[in-house]
């Protein structure tokens, strides 16, 4: 089963074992699964290796209702001036806990920020999530120094809530919370990263 999503630039593809296996593999298994150009620089800041191994052994004991779950890779669509290209990665830490809250995380290579994409993949991301029925908020956390990320958030709808330790900014979107129009998404600060995991 592949999970796809749409946005204005980007198509969303949700990680299964096959594309971490590939991912794993290195860059040309993963562009050729894709049938997208893998940068160099891939992955993103954040998604090292230990990560992708942590995401397979979750992915390979949830099986086919654990994918969505997890990693979304972030495809720019073929332009007249680039192919199909891999820019980014964002996705959840696992399914709904007890009381229904998925975390998000993302981050876009820093040859691709500054175009709107992470705007975008928030955006479809979270109202993904929250389409959910057992998903009633997300959440994601970030430095307190990286504005660019709160700036992503606050842009698609979250708020400042307490933080669950120091040094971190936590941002929530609620179920049934309003979301600004996609007409609002101008190219800008694209954040680096929501906890820079997925």
């Amino acid at each position: 089963m592949v999970l796809f999503l749409q946005t204005a630039h980007l198509d969303l593809v949700a990680a299964s074992l096959l594309h971490v296996d590939a991912e794993l593999a290195g860059p040309k298994q993963l562009a050729g699964l894709l049938g997208v150009v893998v940068p160099k620089g891939w992955p993103p800041t954040g998604v090292e290796r230990v990560f992708m191994e942590q995401v397979r052994q979750r992915l390979a004991g949830d099986g086919q209702a654990g994918i969505g779950w997890y990693g979304w890779y972030a495809i720019c669509r073929h332009t007249a001036l680039q192919p199909s290209t891999l820019v980014g990665v964002g996705g959840f830490f696992g399914p709904p806990d007890g009381d229904g809250t998925v975390e998000l995380g993302f981050s876009i290579l820093p040859a691709f920020r500054g175009r709107g994409h992470a705007t975008e993949m928030v955006r479809t991301l979270s109202a993904h999530a929250l389409s959910q029925p057992a998903v009633e908020r997300v959440v994601a956390d970030s430095l307190v120094s990286d504005r660019p990320t709160q700036a992503v958030l606050l842009r698609n709808g979250f708020r400042i809530v307490p933080a669950p330790e120091p040094g971190l900014v936590r941002c929530e979107r609620r179920r049934g919370g309003e979301v600004p129009a996609e007409a609002d998404d101008e190219p800008g600060d694209d954040g680096a990263a929501a906890d820079d995991d997925a």
